[in-house]
Formats: structure tokens, C-alpha cells, sequence
């Protein structure tokens, strides 16, 4: 659990510091995006990479490895060091988002098959829900001491996730072997770049349509080359005829779409508690309190987590993944209807906690029940590569929305953008809910060796 808070502290540290950083650093505030940015790019590029290695007999020191990386670099974000360095902390911090998916095959090859899948769906939980943890304090570490403090949250997480790791990670089963396709890594690097910059690049689609287009035709090409370099090589980086299975596929899809969907209402409920009452709506919340409406996400969220082992003993996965997400749905319907109250929003963030939790814990049996065991973290890091391409997505489709519907001379979008955004939302989830019933209708046979 230490080292999904690892995942955690990375992701929710980054997004409440931008403006303390353009501040500290003298950097605009699209400069100071990058250190949210860059962390999202190399963990997209590392977690493939970290998934087939995971797979082979140097787990163990791939994840102690991978951790003094991070460690190395959250030393980077703390240091008096200029701007670049921060980045390059950032950066490295970023190598960590694809622990996750190491931590779920060590405890499926190291325990009994039942608790093993209640470890995994927990892993999955709190490797999200640790962020209405990292981000209200994270805020508060910067508004007491600078961003600076801020960041060592991240240097003690991740040093004490090193040390646990040390102390208690175990050596993988023998028997087995797990090359990395360089090529295949390099070209999945490339793609994965191109994408997560044009969802953080929201100004590039609003002033230079024609060039981001051009940059989307050219990651959906690599990506077509990376699947043809994959299905040539004799050791794939991930073996994708599996990721083609029905139930793989399927289930990645309703992650992509239903990532999309829940990343855009939790933007969409931070920014609009953050909005001046100036506006005619909106509370003015400062970072840190705003932070704090992301509580009831990560409390519900965990009871959620802790829920879904249970249920699943009745009900299949892929209901559960259609239950949660119109769970979430039900969420961006309470947002729409009824904002105008701070109690309001805490409901609403406390609804999409419990569907995201459920969606989490659940995500992982609906894929490992088709996979072998020693393919464990290679198909559970290529679900997180497509989640988190998903999260960037919902975060810039919601940018787009609600700069859209902001007036001339307006520095805040119209409330009605809200609504609109929204409305995506619950058709994002909609989509997501009948891909999860499409797969409630195939069930596969379980997968262990």
C-alpha cells in the first residue's frame, strides 16, 4: 500500500502547486504546467517498459530501482535548484506511475488467490484515492512554507516507499524470462508523448488547429506502426493478440472512456469551487480548501475499494464496472442540477469517489481473469498507460468546454459551460456503462498459469 502511495503523491502534488511554482520560479503559468505535464509523459513512457520487465526474474530490482529514481527526483523538486531541475525531479518522479501495475504481480504470485484480488483492487484504489489526500495537504505545505515544502511531501512518501520496499519486496517466481522490445518502447514513447501533449496543450487546438491535427494524424500512425512492430516481435512489449482479447479489449475501452468521464467532473467541481463569487457563482475557495472538497472522493472512494472484493463474490466484474460508472454518472447529474451550495459539491465529489472506487477495484478482475499470471503486470501497466491518456483527455476536453464558453473579455467561463461539460460527462459514462454490460454478456473462463 506504502508504494501506491507513491502513485498518489505523485499525481496530486503537481496540479494545487502550478501557480505557487510560476510564483516561486518566475515562470508563466504554462511553464509551470510542465511540472504536472512532464510527470504524466514519462510515466506514460516508463510504465509499459516497467510492466514487461515486472514480468521477468528482476522484478524485485526493477521496482528498488525505479523507487531510488523517484527518490533521486523528488531530491531534485526540493533542492534550491534553477527551474530545469525542477522539471527533471518532476520527470523522474513521473518514472513511478507504473509501480502500480509491478505491485499487482507481485501480490497475485505471492497470495492466496482470493486475498490476492483484494490486495489488487486495493492497490487500484488507492493509487487514485490518495489524491483528495496529497492535494489538500500539498496545498497547505505551500501556503505554510513554500513550495518547497510542498514537494519534500513527496521526497518522505517516496523514501519510505524505497525503505518498505527493500525490507519486505520478494524475489519473482523462477522460470521466467522478460526482454524489452526497445524498438516497439521507443515508438510507444513517441506516440504517447504526442498525445498527452495536444491534452495538455489546450491553446494549440484553440490557435493552431490545423498544426495539432496534423500532430493527432501523426500519433494515431505511430501507434498503428508500434501495433505492427509489437505483433512482429518475438518479445513484445506488450503481447498485444492479448490486449485483441474481447475482454481485454473491451475492458480497456470502458477505461479510456469512463477515465475521460470521471477525471472531467473532478476537474470540473475544483475549478468551480475555486471560481470568484465575482462571477455569479463560484466560491472563491483558496487552493487548500478547495483541496478539501476532494475528501469525501477519497473517503467514499476507499469504502468503495474495501466494498468491492465482497460484491464481487455475487456479482461479476463487468457489472460492477457498469454499476460504478453510473454511479459517476450519477454524479455529473447532481453537479448539473445543483451547484449553488458548497454542500452540494461535497456530495457530488463524494458520488464520483464511490464510482470511481468501485470502478477501480473491479477494473483489474475483469482483465486478469484472461491473463496468466506472469502477464500480470505487463497487461495491468498497458490499462494504466490507457487510463492515464483517459484522465489527460477528460482534464483537457473540460479546459476546451469551459474556455468555449467564456465571453469576450471574460476571464471565467459562463456557469452554463459547466452544465454543458457535464452533459459530455454523463454521455461519457453512458458509453462506458453499455461497453462494461457488453461485457457482462461474454464470460470468459479464468486464467491463472
Amino acid at each position: 500500500m506504502c508504494i501506491a502511495l507513491v502513485v498518489a503523491a505523485v499525481g496530486s502534488i503537481g496540479a494545487p502547486l502550478i501557480t505557487s511554482v510560476a510564483t516561486t520560479f518566475h515562470v508563466s503559468l504554462g511553464s509551470a504546467q510542465w511540472t504536472l505535464t512532464v510527470a504524466l509523459l514519462s510515466g506514460a513512457a516508463a510504465t509499459p517498459v516497467l510492466g514487461r520487465l515486472g514480468a521477468g526474474p528482476h522484478r524485485r530490482a526493477t521496482i528498488l530501482v525505479t523507487l531510488a529514481v523517484v527518490v533521486a527526483g523528488s531530491a531534485l523538486t526540493v533542492l534550491p535548484l534553477p527551474f530545469a531541475w525542477l522539471l527533471a525531479g518532476r520527470a523522474a518522479q513521473g518514472v513511478g506511475l507504473g509501480l502500480t501495475a509491478l505491485m499487482m504481480g507481485v501480490a497475485r504470485d505471492h497470495l492466496p488467490e482470493e486475498r490476492g484480488a483484494a490486495v489488487i483492487a486495493l492497490i487500484s484504489v488507492v493509487s487514485i484515492m490518495g489524491v483528495g489526500v496529497g492535494y489538500p495537504l500539498a496545498a497547505l505545505l505551500a501556503e505554510l512554507g513554500g513550495v518547497r515544502a510542498a514537494y519534500g511531501l513527496g521526497l518522505v512518501v517516496t523514501a519510505a516507499a524505497l525503505l518498505t520496499a527493500w525490507r519486505s519486496i520478494p524475489e519473482a517466481p523462477e522460470g521466467r524470462s522478460a526482454r524489452v522490445d526497445v524498438a516497439g518502447a521507443a515508438v510507444l514513447a513517441a506516440a504517447l508523448f504526442l498525445v498527452l501533449f495536444l491534452a495538455g496543450e489546450r491553446s494549440l487546438w484553440s490557435r493552431h488547429l490545423a498544426v495539432a491535427a496534423g500532430l493527432a494524424v501523426v500519433a494515431g500512425v505511430l501507434l498503428c506502426v508500434w501495433a505492427v512492430v509489437e505483433l512482429r516481435s518475438t518479445t513484445p512489449l506488450v503481447d498485444v493478440r492479448a490486449v485483441r482479447h474481447p475482454a481485454v479489449a473491451g475492458a480497456n475501452l470502458a477505461t479510456f472512456v469512463g477515465g475521460v468521464g470521471m477525471y472531467l467532473l473532478l476537474t470540473l467541481i475544483t475549478r468551480y469551487a475555486q471560481t470568484p463569487q465575482g462571477a455569479g457563482y463560484g466560491f472563491g475557495l483558496t487552493t487548500f480548501v478547495a483541496g478539501l472538497v476532494l475528501i469525501p472522493f477519497s473517503v467514499l472512494g476507499f469504502v468503495a475499494g474495501k466494498l468491492t472484493p465482497r460484491v464481487r463474490k455475487r456479482i461479476a466484474d463487468p457489472l460492477l464496472l457498469a454499476g460504478s460508472a453510473v454511479v459517476v454518472g450519477g454524479g455529473f447529474a447532481l453537479f448539473a442540477a445543483a451547484r449553488s451550495d458548497l454542500a452540494e459539491l461535497f456530495v457530488a465529489m463524494g458520488v464520483l469517489g464511490f464510482g470511481v472506487g468501485g470502478f477501480s477495484a473491479a477494473m483489474p478482475g475483469v482483465i486478469l481473469a484472461v491473463t496468466p499470471k506472469s502477464e500480470t503486470s505487463s497487461a495491468m501497466s498497458f490499462n494504466f498507460v490507457v487510463r492515464s491518456v483517459g484522465y489527460s483527455l477528460g482534464s483537457a476536453i473540460g479546459g476546451l468546454t469551459l474556455a468555449a464558453g467564456t465571453g469576450p473579455g471574460r476571464l471565467v467561463p459562463d456557469d452554463s459551460a459547466y452544465t454543458t461539460a457535464a452533459l459530455a460527462g454523463i454521455g461519457a459514462m453512458a458509453i462506458t456503462t453499455l461497453t462494461s454490460l457488453a461485457l457482462a454478456r461474454r464470460r470468459p473462463s479464468r486464467t491463472n498459469p
